[in-house]
Parts: structure tokens; sequence; C-alpha cells
């Protein structure tokens, strides 16, 4: 075994441990609206943020399919923790995967995350279900750079992040409007950040404030892509933001599901009723036959994801066809997921509903999934467009 796979080994089953202590205060975070503080502290000095990193800046040289095997393995324990940190993780590795392929624009990325920095997303926009092609949040060019006004929710590492990347929409010229891809640090001037997190549906860890960007300057170094609007924009740069976040919200909730339906398979075998003389509910009908159908959910989209992460770390060339895949994968995954969270609300009845049980809580965090990019109706106008031949781009929708 050479000494790369040693490491690897070692630092997974150091994760291991550190998996389950976040499984124990996700509960916490959870019923305070606190941020996953503990869990990040625990994580980040245990070498989670460097998975995707190249060992040439730190990091554990992860691709894809490693790291969704590590992100499904967190979400298990702490679907929020997860969540969150794959904000940070996706643009690691899509970057790495740039550099590691030749292109080295962003290549200051990966030294600033070796140092301990950490990236977080911000295309979350009202009024946009197409983040990362249209933007709502005006760009406008000035000298040296450009400047950025408009609204960003979903701001998953609010409080942590050093460096956020996002993303406004050029309409200098309205005949070819343009993407703008940039990352603010920190420490830059005219944005706030308004506490908008609190009592939410579920995810609530992830402390995915709104940021509001009141003429934010981004200089021209920090402007990673300038891309036309729409599908037709769609470059390695931007497929990757698709392939890293979708795959990760994929094994997020992917691996939500698992620990689910284990929690099901140790709870049911207790729950008795007075007019069933079985030794357990285990022993009626219907439900092994809800169980058989979250087990067969679950034995579905484990391989499916599998297959693409695989396919997408060895480099195979689908061209356009990648979108269909990754799109496909995430849809498939989500709302295969919120099928077994459901089924497992049903067969625990009143006891899923108590806080201490702990199915609620799975069950509002499992509902964020169909809503995450891409949702289930432009997941579905994508595919069918897709596979007509029809330009995804084409108004009206």
């Amino acid at each position: 075994m050479n000494t790369k796979s040693k490491d690897k080994i070692e630092l997974i089953e150091k994760f291991e441990t550190i998996f389950e202590n976040c499984g124990k205060r996700a509960a916490h975070y959870d019923a305070n609206n606190l941020f996953f503080q503990e869990d990040f502290d625990e994580l980040k000095d245990a070498g989670y943020l460097l998975i995707a990193v190249p060992e040439e800046f730190g990091g554990y040289g992860m691709l894809l399919d490693e790291v969704e095997q590590i992100t499904r393995k967190l979400a298990y324990h702490a679907a929020p923790t997860a969540l969150a940190l794959n904000m940070h993780v996706y643009w690691t590795g899509l970057v790495a995967d740039l550099w590691r392929a030749g292109d080295t624009s962003i290549q200051w990325l990966l030294e600033e995350a070796g140092k301990g920095k950490v990236f977080a997303a911000g295309h979350g926009e009202s009024g946009n279900d197409s983040p990362g092609t249209y933007s709502t949040c005006k760009a406008e060019k000035v000298e040296g750079g450009y400047k950025f006004t408009g609204h960003k929710m979903f701001g998953s590492l609010t409080p942590v992040w050093d460096y956020l990347g996002f993303h406004g929409q050029d309409n200098s010229d309205p005949e070819n409007p343009l993407v703008v891809h940039a990352f603010m640090p920190r420490d830059a001037k005219n944005y706030e950040i308004k506490k908008s997190w609190d009592d939410v549906l579920g995810m609530r860890a992830t402390r995915s404030d709104d940021t509001i960007l009141n003429g934010v300057f981004v200089p021209d170094a920090m402007i990673v892509r300038k891309l036309p609007t729409g599908f037709k924009g769609m470059d390695g740069f931007v497929l990757g933001i698709f392939c890293w976040a979708l795959m990760g919200f994929a094994n997020v909730y992917y691996g939500l599901a698992q620990r689910v339906l284990n929690m099901v398979l140790e709870k049911l075998p207790q729950k008795k009723s007075i007019s069933f003389d079985r030794p357990s509910m285990a022993y009626n009908g219907v439900i092994q036959h809800d169980v058989g159908e979250m087990v067969m959910e679950i034995e579905g989209i484990g391989p499916h994801l599998d297959t693409v992460a695989r396919e997408w770390s060895e480099g195979k060339d689908y061209g356009p066809a990648w979108g269909v895949k990754i799109v496909a994968a995430k849809c498939r995954s989500v709302e295969g997921s919120w099928k077994v969270v459901d089924k497992a609300m049903d067969i625990m009845g009143g006891y899923g509903l108590l806080h201490k049980a702990g199915f609620e809580r799975m069950f509002r965090d499992a509902r964020l999934g169909k809503i995450h990019p891409a949702n289930a109706y432009i997941s579905r106008e994508f595919l069918a467009k897709a596979m007509l031949g029809i330009d995804p781009d084409l108004q009206p929708r």
C-alpha cells in the first residue's frame, strides 16, 4: 500500500468517529437554530475541508467518486453539516478538476483552500429557478472590476466563510447579456448579512442566511468567468458547478435516507398493537410491503450515483449529455430519498411525530432536497428538451 492510500484510509477512519460526534449534536443544533460550529471545528481540524484539494496544495486529492462516499457517510449522521460543507467542497473539487485539465486560471482558490480558507456559494436568488445560468443580481462593469448589487439567498456556511463565490448579470448589452462569476472576500465592503434562517422547515444548522450586495466591488483578479446567459454559457466551469453541487446534494439526501431506513428497521420490531396478535408490527404484511418499497428505493439510488461519480472522475466524455446525467441523478436521488422518509413516517405513526424520536427532524430535512436546484420542474423540462433536441433556452418556457 502506498503512502497516499494509507493516508486516505487513516483519514477516513478518523472521520468515522467525528461523524458519530456530529450525529450526537444534530438535534441540538436543529432545536436551537444553531450553526454546527463544533462539527465545523472538529472536521476542519481533521482535514475534511481538504479532501478535494490536490496534494500539491496541501490536500488529499480525492476525486468526485471518493468525495461523494465521504459526503454520504457524514450525511448519514448529520445531513445539515454535510450539506453546508458540500458548498466548500464543491468549489475545491471543480477547480481541482479544471486545474488537473490544465486550466490554472483559478489556481489561487486551491492555494487559499490549502491554507485553510473557507469558500461558500451565493447562487440562490428569489425569482431565479436556473441559478448559475441567469442572475437577478446586477453586475456593473467599472474600472478595475465589477460592482454587484442584489439579494443572495440560502448562503450556507454564512458564519465561517472567507470567500463567497457568486454570480451577477451584466445587461449593458441587451442583445448579449453576460453572467459574471466572481469571488468576494469576507473583508469586502458594501454588503450585509441578513439573519433569515431561524425556524425554517429543515436543514437549520446550515445557517443559510441571506447576503445583501450593495454595490460590492470585486476586482478583475477575482472575476473568474464572463459567459453568455442561459445554457449556451455552459462551459467547463459552470458544468463543474452543476456536477459537484448537484452530486453533493444527491449524496447528502441519500445518506439521510439510509439513516432513516435503518432507524425504521431498528424501531419497528418494538412497535406493537393491541389489535395485532403477533410479536410486533414487523409481521404486518402491509408494513412489510412498505419496508420493501423503501429498500428498493435505497438499492436503486446508490448504484446510480456511484456510476455517475465514477465516470466523471474517470473523465468519460459524454459531452453535452453530462448535463442530462447529472440532473437526472440528483432528481432521482432526492425524490427517492423523500419517498423513503415519507414512508418511514407512515410506518412509525404517532411515535414519528415526537421530537425525541428523531424522525420528524429527518422528515423536515429530507423535504428540502426536492427544492434544491435543480428542482423537479426545471429538471424535467431540461431533461425532456435535451432528449427531444429542443434548445433549453428557447422562449417562452
